[in-house]
C-alpha cells in the first residue's frame, strides 16, 4: 500500500508555527521516570505534560449540518497541531503533498511504516486482573479504554468487522478485566474496563482502577493507549482526569472520538459532535505541550475504523523494528 492510496483528511490552510523543525516528531524521547519501568514504546511515543511554555490557538472544527458534510468539509489546521511519528520528514511537502499523508478526520500524518493494517482474524485469548497474569508472548499491544458508555466494545467490534467479538450490552461497565483479542496472529487489540457508571461495588471499582493503572504503567508490550471520548457530549472532568493522568505517567495515548455521527439539534440546546471535539481540545492543551494524536469516529458509519486500523499499523512496524 503506498501513501497515495491512503484516505484523505482535507485541510483548507496549513499555518506554520512560529518556530519548529518541522521533520522533527513530536514526542518525548526522554524519559525520567526511573520507576516503574517502562517500555519502549513508553519512551518513543509519550507526550510531555504541560509546562509554562506559550500555546497554540486550538484546531478550529466546522459546524457542518450532516455527517456526510462532516467527511469532505475543509478542516483548518496548523503543523504545529499534526501528529508526526518518528522517521517521518514533512519539511520538503507542499500543503497538497501533505494533505494526501494525512488521515481523514484527523491530525495524524501517515509514515512508510503505515502498511499491513487489514484485519484477517480476531481471537478471544483471555481475561486477567492482573498483569503478570496477561498473555506472555511479547507480541505489540493497544488497550481501548473510556468511560463505561462510550461504546468501547462497540468500536472494537467494528475494528475487526465482527458484531460479537466484544460484549455489547446497553448497561455499562459489563467488562470488568484485561480482555485481550489476539489479531491476525501477531498483534494485541486489549479492551480494558470502563470507567465512570460501572454499577458495582465501590471495592470493586476501586480494584478495577488499580490493576488498569497497573497495566498501563508495567505493561511492557504496550504500544498505546487509545482513549475513547463521547463527541456527542461536552467533555467530561473524568475524560480531562483520565487524559491528564496518562500524560503525567508519559503513557502513550491516541484520543478517539466516538458517536460522531450523533447530532444534536441547536433548539435543544444541544451541541454537534465538532463543538464538543474542539471544546475538548481547548482544554486539553492544559495537559500537553504537544498535541496527541486524534481520530474522529462511529461504530454506526464505520467512520474512523480504517484510520485508526493504519495509525495501528504505523506505531506497530515502527515499534516492532526498534
Amino acid at each position: 500500500m503506498i501513501l497515495s492510496q491512503l484516505p484523505r483528511f482535507h485541510l483548507s490552510i496549513f499555518t506554520k508555527p512560529p518556530s519548529s523543525t518541522l521533520s522533527s516528531p513530536h514526542f518525548n524521547f526522554l524519559n525520567h521516570r526511573s520507576n516503574p519501568p517502562v517500555s519502549l514504546a513508553r519512551t518513543i511515543f509519550s507526550f510531555a505534560p504541560k509546562s509554562n511554555l506559550a500555546t497554540v490557538e486550538p484546531i478550529p472544527l466546522p459546524v457542518v449540518s450532516d455527517s456526510s458534510d462532516l467527511e469532505e468539509a475543509p478542516v483548518e489546521i496548523s503543523l504545529d497541531k499534526l501528529f508526526i511519528p518518528p522517521e517521518t520528514d514533512i519539511s520538503g511537502d507542499d500543503p497538497s503533498s501533505l494533505t494526501a499523508r494525512i488521515l481523514k478526520g484527523s491530525n495524524i500524518v501517515l509514515s512508510k511504516y503505515a502498511r499491513d493494517a487489514q484485519v484477517a482474524q480476531a481471537d478471544y485469548v483471555k481475561s486477567s486482573v492482573r498483569t503478570e497474569d496477561c498473555p506472555a508472548d511479547g507480541l505489540p499491544e493497544f488497550a481501548l479504554v473510556g468511560r463505561s458508555n462510550v461504546g468501547k466494545s462497540s468500536l472494537l467490534n467494528s475494528l475487526v468487522r465482527r458484531k460479537r467479538l466484544a460484549l455489547t450490552s446497553k448497561k455499562p461497565g459489563k467488562t470488568q478485566c484485561i480482555n485481550h483479542f489476539r489479531i491476525n496472529d501477531n498483534w494485541y487489540l486489549v479492551d480494558l474496563p470502563g470507567y465512570g457508571y460501572a454499577s458495582a461495588p465501590h471495592e470493586l471499582k476501586q480494584d478495577w482502577n488499580k490493576f488498569t493503572k497497573d497495566y498501563f504503567l508495567n505493561r511492557s508490550t504496550l504500544v498505546s493507549v487509545f482513549l475513547l471520548v463521547d463527541a456527542s457530549i461536552p467533555p467530561k472532568q473524568i475524560d480531562l482526569d483520565y487524559a491528564s493522568w496518562l500524560g503525567q505517567n508519559q503513557v502513550p495515548m491516541t484520543m478517539v472520538f466516538t458517536k460522531c455521527d450523533k447530532r444534536k439539534k441547536k433548539k435543544n440546546g444541544g451541541k454537534r459532535p465538532e463543538e464538543n471535539i474542539k471544546e475538548f481540545q481547548d482544554l486539553i492543551q492544559g495537559f500537553f505541550e504537544t498535541t496527541p494524536p486524534w481520530i474522529m469516529t462511529s461504530s454506526v458509519t464505520n467512520q474512523g475504523r480504517d484510520e485508526i486500523l493504519l495509525h495501528m499499523a504505523q506505531l506497530r512496524n515502527y515499534w516492532l523494528k526498534h
